[in-house]
């Protein structure tokens, strides 16, 4: 019996992690904007990234604050990747300490938290450098930023990579790697409003 109060406890984790840390899910109960024009902007900057469906229904609903701001829509893609990572890392940790967990699996799950740890620490430089409008040169500090956040996304990377290569339990393997793959899809696409706003503002 205790195996499978085990199992249900972790099973009612991974549920949990998977809504909290989908915007498909997240952002459902949010009311969009009515503007055709905010929106087709979005629209346009979301189709040149590798997960175009996930960017404008996560990004459409900022669409009233956006507007048609290259800066503002790159600078709201990495506060959403940064608590996006940042429930993620809450929600592996709590993980990583349910009981019912193969050794190896414990393992895996705190080399993850690592990971997510440095790439929580990247965008966070990400987002303050952002902001800054002194000192370095534009092209200088979105060279910077665009080395942090595709670090950012290795480093998720490696965390599923880190999955693949262990020999977990398979549904515990496939819960975690759809976990981190919705926190680096996220990052993917503010990478790729990254490298859009430093090109089109050389």
């Amino acid at each position: 019996m205790a195996n499978i109060g085990s199992y249900f406890s972790i099973a009612a984790i991974f549920i949990f992690a998977l809504f909290t840390t989908s915007p498909s899910l997240c952002l459902a109960v949010r009311k969009f904007p009515s503007s055709e024009t905010d929106t087709k902007f979005i629209k346009t900057w979301c189709d040149a990234t590798t997960y175009p469906d996930l960017c404008f229904v996560t990004f459409s609903s900022y669409a009233a604050e956006i507007q048609d701001s290259p800066k503002t829509l790159t600078t709201k893609s990495l506060f959403v990747a940064l608590n996006s990572t940042r429930l993620a890392s809450k929600n592996l940790t709590d993980i990583s300490k349910t009981q019912g967990l193969k050794p190896i699996e414990t393992e895996a799950l705190q080399d993850c938290v690592e990971e997510i740890g440095d790439s929580i620490d990247e965008l966070k430089r990400s987002i303050v450098e952002m902001d800054e409008t002194a000192g370095k040169s534009f092209a200088f500090r979105m060279s910077d930023i665009q080395t942090w956040v595709s670090a950012a996304l290795t480093d998720e990377d490696t965390c599923m990579d880190g999955f693949s290569e262990t020999a977990t339990d398979g549904d515990v393997k496939a819960n975690m790697r759809t976990l981190i793959e919705k926190v680096a899809h996220l990052t993917s696409i503010s990478l790729a409003f990254v490298n859009h706003y430093a090109g089109a503002n050389k």
